[in-house]
């Protein structure tokens, strides 16, 4: 099957128009909505990297396989990475080392090596067409501070045997004052690859089904959990993956506790100035990060960074400039035919939350928490929850168990996560509104209040208004406008829904309400500054 298309290289930079240039030179495969209740040995839910990579290894082992997906097959973070194949996640073996030792340090290393072999294999198998390339990857510091760090990660790769070096000196003029490179990673076209997996997980049985969205797991049945859909129907199975980048699944784990998301951005660039190959991203701040794919018989220079927790920032836009003003300070002269943004999920201790959702649930299985690094991160997951639905031992188990708990790191996360999370619930109880409707432009959204209640106004490219109840429908916290993305975000747990209410990114499962905008402008109340909307 082929699924390439040619991509349009003129894309106009406006809010509704930001997109990733892998969704935009794939075309991706029709699959139609579940249509009735059914039962699976294992049902699967999100159709990422991390759920279409367990569908492919059951699959292949025999295994009768249900995966649902709540939008279009690879429509989430997937779809939106820069699509490093590394073990090296930034600086963290140090920290790894300080936090769980160095036996399961090195364990974390190993597991994502073998991610990579095993992919490294699949594209040799199956000839997949993904501009696989191997590469170093390197982490800079431009600081004095991060420079000792990156001294005292050495130290740790040492430790550990990891295949790395400092660097003197680097081919771009990042300011670097250190660096350290990890040998023999890789970069590729994440949907080239996984189109192929998909195939082939097709092909050995795995049914696969489209627009249909999860919203509960059944666990009465402790050995039969059933998988309840947004439609009415059920998945009845022996063992449930939730791949949905973050758990929808509250009532299991309260995980939301024990997680927070972050945004980070990307433009793809192309210049007449010669990329020198490998893969950099900066260890302190501003955070930035780059590498190359083919395009159009050139290159595109994927330049990232500029992060930040979800909801906490609501002029988005200026993160596209900051990365456009350093591409030209790197690079000279550029043309920008792509730019988007991804949503990362984060752990207490920073390593991904890898099976059984729980001690009483042992049939429920969640892969969440990948940090930015979720090619190698999500294949891992894929290989480890394989052996645990066959009952067969693996040694990263409890490495990546999520009933972990590290009684010092963990705690002081736990409490500064959980209290940033009631200070942005309360301010957006408390926040009081002085933004006059009526200034609003076309493609513009803001915070109105309508009869003394907080709402959400967006004005589309018609004029026509869109206008929703802002209060998150996971656990009510007061959305934010996102400028460069065009939807309500979550500050608390990080859920994002469009302009018109509906849900883009979990924990969330039910859309917002919808207000009718009055006819009149005077109908609607500007809250003073002194008077909580209530």
């Amino acid at each position: 099957m082929n699924h390439e298309h040619e991509p349009n290289p003129l894309k106009p930079l406006l809010p509704e128009h930001s997109v990733s240039y892998w969704r935009d030179s794939t075309v991706q495969p029709d699959f139609p909505p579940l249509s009735e209740s059914i039962r699976a040995e294992v049902a699967i839910v999100g159709a990422g990297i991390a759920g279409l990579t367990t569908a492919y290894v059951l699959a292949m082992d025999g295994v009768d396989v249900v995966l649902i997906e709540a939008a279009d097959i690879l429509s989430g973070t997937t779809g939106y990475t820069t699509a490093k194949i590394t073990s090296q996640h930034n600086l963290i073996y140090d920290e790894l080392i300080s936090t769980f030792g160095e036996e399961k340090a090195k364990q974390y290393y190993l597991a994502n090596e073998e991610a990579l072999s095993f992919m490294r294999n699949l594209v040799t198998q199956h000839e997949i067409d993904c501009d696989w390339h191997e590469e170093d990857n390197v982490v800079y510091a431009t600081t004095d501070e991060y420079t000792r760090k990156i001294e005292k990660e050495m130290k740790a790769y040492d430790k550990l045997g990891i295949n790395g070096a400092l660097l003197p000196e680097l081919p771009l003029q990042l300011g670097a004052k250190s660096a350290i490179k990890m040998s023999g990673q890789a970069r590729f076209h994440p949907l080239q690859y996984l189109n192929k997996l998909l195939d082939e997980a097709v092909r050995f049985g795995a049914r696969v089904f489209t627009h249909t969205k999860a919203v509960d797991i059944d666990t009465d049945d402790e050995d039969k959990p059933k998988v309840k859909t947004a439609q009415g129907h059920t998945i009845t199975c022996g063992n449930v993956v939730v791949a949905t980048h973050y758990p929808f699944c509250d009532n299991l784990g309260m995980h939301f506790s024990r997680l927070h998301t972050e945004r980070s951005y990307v433009v793809g660039v192309t210049t007449d100035t010669p990329y020198p190959g490998g893969m950099y991203i900066s260890a302190d701040q501003p955070k930035r990060s780059l590498r190359s794919t083919a395009y159009n018989g050139q290159q595109l220079i994927i330049v990232g960074g500029e992060g930040h927790k979800t909801g906490h920032e609501t002029d988005t836009l200026k993160m596209y400039g900051a990365l456009e003003q350093f591409a030209k300070e790197q690079f000279g002269d550029i043309a920008i035919p792509y730019r988007w943004s991804a949503q990362d999920v984060v752990t207490l201790d920073r390593v991904p939350y890898i099976g059984p959702i729980t001690g009483k649930h042992p049939h429920v299985h969640i892969a969440t928490g990948f940090h930015k690094w979720g090619m190698s991160n999500g294949t891992l997951s894929a290989l480890l929850l394989r052996d645990m639905i066959a009952g067969r031992d693996n040694s990263y188990a409890e490495l990546f168990a999520p009933s972990r708990f590290h009684a010092g790191s963990d705690i002081k996360t736990f409490v500064v996560q959980n209290a940033d999370v009631a200070k942005n619930y309360v301010k957006g109880k408390m926040e009081t509104i002085n933004r006059d409707p009526g200034e609003l432009q076309k493609c513009e959204g803001a915070v109105v209040t309508m009869n003394g209640k907080r709402a959400g106004a967006y004005k589309d490219e018609n004029g026509n208004y869109h206008v929703v109840d802002t209060t998150c429908t996971h656990m009510g916290c007061e959305l934010e406008w996102n400028n460069g993305e065009r939807s309500w975000d979550c500050p608390c747990h990080g859920s994002r829904f469009s302009y018109t209410g509906d849900v883009i990114e979990g924990p969330a499962t039910k859309a917002l309400s919808k207000m009718d905008w009055p006819e009149d402008f005077e109908e609607i109340e500007i809250v003073s500054k002194n008077k909580p909307i209530r």
